[in-house]
């Protein structure tokens, strides 16, 4: 079983849950386009791929037409992600670890509905920064706490307050969401102070200081949308 099968338990085939999040998963391939701005030439890093192959999943390689020019990391072999996109490089990775390539290696490095799961506030900053230490330009999304629906148990409303996704969780078997080990639930607000700590020490140690942009993507609702992005440029 693919490693992060776990992700899509709530997302079956050709349900409603599966179109929504195809149509927020293309917008945010769109907002990459625009935010990134990649030409054929940039060799583009993708962090956090899946193994598992569907209509959702790893949209970068479903859409972008210069797949050849794509670089996949993943926690598992990859079986399932090499057939599915021959042309892309695999590159399997340890959680949490220095990447695996020189600074400045991609013009472009992005990593989509990973950085939630990096178990701790630290982890997420070193996320950040090797995605900032190995490309020019960062495009980072994560599912939006403030979205209607919990992204990962398919819970509605509760996810607003901490003790009401607890007790939601408890009742519905799904308990294991509520472990920081699991799952951190992102807000524009914890976004905005990870990239403000992630540029401070940046621009520490170069001359040439990071720009960060923290903006909504994925299903449009304002406030509420699906998800939100975070680009270094």
């Amino acid at each position: 079983m693919p490693v992060d099968q776990q992700y899509y338990r709530e997302v079956a085939s050709g349900s409603t849950a599966e179109k929504l999040l195809i149509a927020a998963r293309d917008r945010i391939y769109q907002d990459f386009i625009a935010q990134m701005q990649p030409c054929a030439a940039d060799e583009i890093l993708d962090v956090g791929v899946s193994d598992v192959i569907n209509d959702g999943a790893n949209v970068l390689e479903r859409s972008y037409p210069h797949q050849h020019k794509i670089t996949a990391c993943g926690l598992g072999e990859g079986i399932g992600f090499k057939a599915a996109f021959p042309l892309c490089r695999y590159v399997q990775i340890e959680p949490n670890t220095r990447l695996p390539f020189d600074d400045n290696a991609f013009d472009v490095a992005t990593s989509n509905a990973v950085l939630e799961h990096a178990g701790s506030h630290e982890n997420q900053v070193l996320l950040v920064e090797e995605l900032g230490r190995v490309a020019r330009r960062v495009f980072i999304t994560v599912p939006n706490r403030f979205f209607p629906v919990e992204h990962h148990t398919a819970i509605p409303l509760a996810h607003y307050l901490d003790g009401t996704f607890r007790i939601a969780c408890m009742i519905a078997g799904k308990s294991e969401w509520t472990d920081e080990q699991n799952l951190i639930l992102m807000t524009r607000k914890r976004l905005l102070g990870l990239a403000a700590l992630v540029a401070e020490s940046a621009s520490a140690k170069s001359s040439n200081p990071m720009s960060a942009a923290v903006g909504y993507t994925g299903l449009s609702l304002g406030p509420l949308s699906s998800n939100l992005y975070l680009a270094f440029r």
